[in-house]
């Protein structure tokens, strides 16, 4: 129900200290005359707590950390101020909300609609009742967010995009580059054998590329939403029941991409129809659309998309790939050319089984995952890792791994996780001393395991005689890529005298000529890296040299080209629409500034304080410093 999630702008310590033993208890702040009242702020707290406490897989809001429970109450306060200051300042502007238009807004709100999306009365009084909020409280947020939009919309609709300000941005992201470019691979180079002395050298000069690692025998108990949802099944009746509830999902509408433009008049319309029949090129109509008329290309929208009504049903009517007569719509004369139609879908049951079961499990695990890691905990608590119940969901591996997650026969370790996980979970085996008891740790994606380190195999240096063959591939890959660095750098040193690799006689074998890039699209040809430098030269005729995915590569920057914002005029909207979105953010930021400069919040420590020890069963003697 919160309007607005601006940054909080504090108020002053002397403020606090002033107020201090002057409010009334039931009051935790005062913006101007009006109060915020301990059950609007623990009802709040009541709603953000327990979801802050799932996110962090724990059962009660009581065991989120002291710092962090600060914090959310401070959030939630800040949020409650800023609302009641912008309600104030809406009151204080003469701003009024009829209650036709509140009733209307409950009525629109999704969770308070039956499945024909009317308000239903039932459902309304069993969400209050859920969320513990009462009708006379959510009518009283309605109507303040109400009288608030209607105060901050103006505010932030006056806001613009400097013009300057888009263009520079614009011909920071549409500029293109082009490159020679060369790749020297390491693979390609043909280094003599090394003889045996070299070799012996070689393993002398680098001992730490030839030993046999440290393996630790680890005992790993691992539980995720992966491995949970591995022990859950889900009944067909849910999931038909789910399938009844979501059937809009599975019945997807026709959808279509087309290019349209817009003209002032039908005349002006009808002058570019005479041209885009005649052949021309979608390019070349955004460029003869001019400053007049306007274009845009749409991919796979359905007709409830489309602002005007009459041209949305014509263009669901109109042939794919034939441009259309003039249109009179709601915003001027319009022509189109539908370039792809997709047909309406409809998946049956068994064709959205898959996506459903994902669904059900997903939810099913979310609200049972704390639980079990509670459970697991305890259990290892209990009796270590032999005493894990089987209907947790836990998986169990045991075996010699060394700390880049291989095992002796040179395979990764079948621990369950992405990556992620893996390396984590590594880490702790290497970093548990031998024999010390498990204990229950998180790691990323909301997994937890345990480890128990039984057996340690030192790290111990490899003859020569025990990796010879190891030492002369080694050496051979080392050779291959100093032969590499040679060719590449009289590349680079032969383009930097000359001005480029294409100067380069005789001409460069494999040169080639790339497609345009920019920051925001690489090509292929180009590696990321190379990209990346090119856009810091500052003129044509520049060289660089890059080492990349197994090869150095040289290039030559060839081309610097900035395109008008008229034949890219949906980028160029894009970055207005964006920096406009970013402006007015800024001036709704000043305003709520503004507003604090004008009426100070007073917060009421001692009612801070008592509030959350209500929510979350401890006291926060920090909570008004």
């Amino acid at each position: 129900m919160g309007l607005f999630f601006l940054t909080f702008v504090g108020w002053g310590v002397g403020d606090v200290l002033m107020n201090i033993g002057t409010e009334r208890a039931d009051v935790v702040a005062r913006v101007g005359p009006d109060p915020i009242l301990v059950p609007a702020y623990e009802q709040a707290l009541r709603t953000e707590m327990p979801q802050i406490a799932q996110q962090m897989h724990l059962d009660d809001p009581s065991q989120i950390p002291a710092a962090t429970r600060e914090q959310i109450a401070q959030q939630v306060l800040q949020r409650l101020i800023l609302q009641d200051e912008v309600a104030l300042a809406a009151r204080n502007h003469g701003l009024l909300v009829p209650d036709s238009a509140v009733r209307a807004e409950i009525f629109a709100i999704p969770a308070f609609q039956d499945k024909n999306g009317k308000f239903d009365r039932t459902t309304f009084n069993n969400r209050l009742r859920s969320s513990g909020m009462t009708e006379a409280r959510l009518i009283e947020l309605v109507r303040a967010e109400q009288a608030s939009k209607a105060l901050m919309e103006p505010i932030r609709n006056g806001a613009g995009a400097p013009d300057l300000l888009t263009r520079r941005i614009f011909d920071l992201e549409a500029q293109t580059r082009k490159v020679d470019i060369v790749r020297v691979p390491f693979a390609a180079q043909t280094p003599a054998a090394p003889s045996d002395a070299q070799a012996r050298r070689f393993h002398t000069n680098h001992p730490w590329l030839f030993e046999a690692p440290e393996y630790r025998h680890a005992r790993i108990v691992v539980l995720s939403p992966e491995t949970v949802a591995r022990s859950m099944t889900i009944p067909d009746a849910d999931l038909h029941h789910m399938y009844e509830q979501q059937a809009q999902r599975f019945n997807t509408p026709e959808t279509r991409s087309v290019q349209v433009i817009t003209a002032p008049n039908e005349a002006r319309a009808r002058e570019l129809l005479t041209t885009w029949q005649g052949g021309a090129s979608w390019d070349a109509m955004q460029k003869s659309a001019g400053k007049d008329s306007a274009s845009v290309e749409m991919d796979d929208i359905r007709i409830s998309s489309i602002p005007s009504q009459e041209l949305g049903r014509q263009i669901f009517n109109a042939p794919s790939d034939t441009v259309s007569p003039p249109i009179h719509t709601d915003g001027g004369w319009a022509i189109f050319r539908v370039l792809h139609v997709t047909p309406a879908h409809i998946s049956d049951f068994e064709s959205a089984r898959p996506a459903l079961q994902a669904q059900a499990l997903a939810e099913r695990v979310q609200a049972q995952i704390g639980d079990r890691v509670q459970k697991l905990q305890d259990a290892i608590a209990g009796g270590g890792l032999d005493s894990i119940p089987s209907e947790l969901g836990a998986v169990a591996v045991a075996g010699n791994v060394d700390a880049h997650g291989m095992t002796q026969e040179g395979t990764p370790a079948p621990i369950p996780g992405s990556d992620a996980v893996r390396q984590a979970i590594v880490a702790r085996v290497f970093s548990q001393p031998k024999g010390s008891s498990p204990e229950l740790l998180q790691a990323p994606e909301g997994t937890w395991y345990a480890v128990s380190v039984d057996g340690v195999t030192p790290a111990r240096p490899l003859s020569y005689e025990d990796s010879a063959q190891k030492v002369r591939d080694a050496w051979m890959d080392d050779a291959r890529r100093h032969a590499a660095d040679q060719t590449a750098t009289t590349l680079y040193t032969q383009a930097q005298t000359m001005g480029g690799l294409a100067h380069i006689q005789p001409a460069v074998p494999d040169l080639v000529h790339s497609t345009p890039f920019s920051r925001a699209h690489d090509v292929t040809e180009v590696p990321h890296d190379i990209a990346e430098i090119a856009f810091r030269l500052d003129h044509t005729g520049q060289s660089l040299m890059v080492e990349a995915d197994g090869a150095f590569y040289v290039a030559t920057l060839t081309d610097i080209s900035t395109p008008d914002p008229a034949s890219q005029r949906m980028l160029f909207d894009r970055i207005r629409t964006t920096l406009t979105q970013a402006v007015a953010d800024d001036v709704e930021m000043s305003y709520a500034q503004a507003l604090q400069s004008i009426v100070k919040p007073k917060p009421n420590p001692s009612a801070i304080s008592a509030v959350m020890s209500a929510v979350s069963g401890k006291g926060n003697p920090e909570a008004g410093q």
